[in-house]
């Protein structure tokens, strides 16, 4: 059985089941498929490095190995931080109560969006007075991870129509600048090519 997410706000908590909406639930999908010339379908094949061989679906794999090329289990993997010192992982949101934060639009829109989805009821519990506090436009957020990991995506839960919406994301790193101002890169010093160093034996 699904396990619920549970928001919590002014003291009631709200269990909820969530449904990702994505462009084939909205739009549909398109299929194409590919015949040679004897009505035979054709399928997709890798060629290998040696030019000649192909690989059939499911011939390939990604592995993870240490310096000495040995095989790694993924659970073995422990992520640090650039000075090597480890990085505390964070817990999945479905395994604990998730208490929201009000939010306001200027939050909202400063998000990159990775994925949309339809709130619904988790079982028979009522989630109304929810609704109710979505229905005057306000809005709200909580720290979000579907299995837990090395940090949470911001998720701000929206009321539109009738039906509550949590939308998913990063928060984005804007350059703002004034009016006839040229935004800088920030990528190192640059170097100063001199006419000497020019090499036009390589235009």
């Amino acid at each position: 059985m699904a396990r619920p997410l549970i928001l919590s706000l002014d003291g009631q908590d709200f269990p909820v089941t969530i449904v990702k909406i994505d462009r084939e639930k909205l739009y549909g999908r398109v299929e194409i498929e590919a015949y040679d010339e004897k009505g035979l379908e054709a399928s997709l094949r890798v060629l290998a490095a040696d030019g000649k061989t192909l690989i059939d679906k499911g011939g390939t794999a990604l592995a993870t190995v240490n310096d000495k090329g040995d095989s790694v289990d993924r659970n073995e993997l422990i992520p640090i931080t650039p000075d090597g010192e480890p990085i505390a992982q964070v817990p999945s949101s479905f395994g604990q109560k998730n208490v929201l934060s009000p939010a306001t639009v200027e939050d909202y829109f400063t998000q990159i969006v990775k994925s949309v989805y339809l709130v619904g009821t988790f079982e028979t519990n009522d989630i109304s007075a929810l609704h109710d506090y979505l229905s005057d436009g306000r809005m709200y957020w909580f720290p979000f991870s579907w299995r837990g990991g090395i940090e949470y995506d911001n998720a701000y839960l929206i009321g539109s129509g009738g039906d509550i919406f949590m939308v998913v994301g990063k928060q984005a790193d804007f350059q703002y600048i004034k009016l006839n101002q040229a935004a800088v890169l920030d990528s190192g010093e640059e170097e100063e090519i001199s006419a000497d160093d020019l090499d036009f034996d390589l235009m």
